[in-house]
């Protein structure tokens, strides 16, 4: 029972973690207040302090206590009419970025990547995929495509340093828009041994288009991030005029979509 309940506490902490509720300190609350306030023995508690200590993302401080480890979960602010790469949320944590290429080459292009991409079926693309670790702490796998016609200049070296849409831009291909989807998913075994997580750990799962000033797609990548590493936070501004109106976004449920 012990163990059970010291894991679902690490899943509370690991939440709130990635929630970044423990603001600019990192301190958590003491190993009394935490099991008083979730019910749980002190035993629980320390096991699920080790536990999240293992994954990088708590230290213990001898006579304070134990706080967030810098670094242990980001932030990135996202906003119509502005794109933010990952790389500036993390160096406004102060926290270091590393890139390395694990796999490069040229080769068929899967049917849902030839679409988006608008090539045809089984057309050659560049495909690069790279592990990405904040202050040496994986953080995410990231698999990218190229058009074969754009992607030349990009070496491996260049595809890990400076990152192979930074490479396309310093030839000429400026992104006029980023389309980006969101979605939860688990690790597979490859991702998690990339992660060096365990199998079916949570991941959030984005998917960025990068579309050139004619309208043509450049690039897309698909960023598999720890789920407890990362979040993305998104404002909305302006409100509809009536105090009867839903919040943007929302639409109301009518007719045959209501549920009993």
């Amino acid at each position: 029972m012990t163990g059970s309940r010291s894991q679902w506490l690490a899943g509370e902490l690991r939440e709130r973690i990635a929630l970044g509720d423990y603001g600019p300190s990192g301190a958590l609350e003491s190993e009394a207040d935490l099991g008083r306030r979730y019910e749980v023995s002190r035993v629980t508690v320390r096991r699920a302090l080790e536990h999240l200590r293992g994954e990088g993302l708590l230290a213990s401080r001898k006579g304070a206590g134990w706080f967030v480890v810098s670094g242990a979960s980001f932030g990135q602010s996202l906003a119509l009419g502005s794109f933010q790469h990952a790389v500036s949320a993390i160096t406004e944590a102060g926290v270091s970025l590393a890139r390395t290429v694990v796999e490069y080459g040229y080769g068929a292009t899967p049917a849902a990547v030839a679409r988006l991409l608008a090539v045809p079926d089984g057309t050659e693309t560049l495909r690069v995929q790279a592990v990405r670790r904040a202050d040496a702490t994986p953080l995410d796998v990231v698999t990218e495509w190229v058009p074969l016609a754009l992607a030349a200049p990009i070496s491996r070296m260049d595809a890990e340093d400076p990152g192979t849409w930074e490479t396309l831009r310093r030839h000429g291909h400026q992104v006029a828009v980023v389309r980006q989807s969101i979605t939860a998913t688990t690790a597979g075994s490859h991702v998690a041994a990339l992660l060096k997580v365990p199998v079916s750990t949570p991941i959030l799962l984005i998917r960025r288009l990068a579309v050139g000033t004619d309208d043509k797609p450049i690039a897309l990548s698909e960023h598999r991030y720890l789920g407890h590493r990362f979040r993305l936070e998104v404002e909305f501004r302006g409100w509809p005029a009536t105090a009867a109106a839903e919040p943007p976004g929302v639409a109301p449920i009518t007719g045959t979509d209501q549920e009993d």
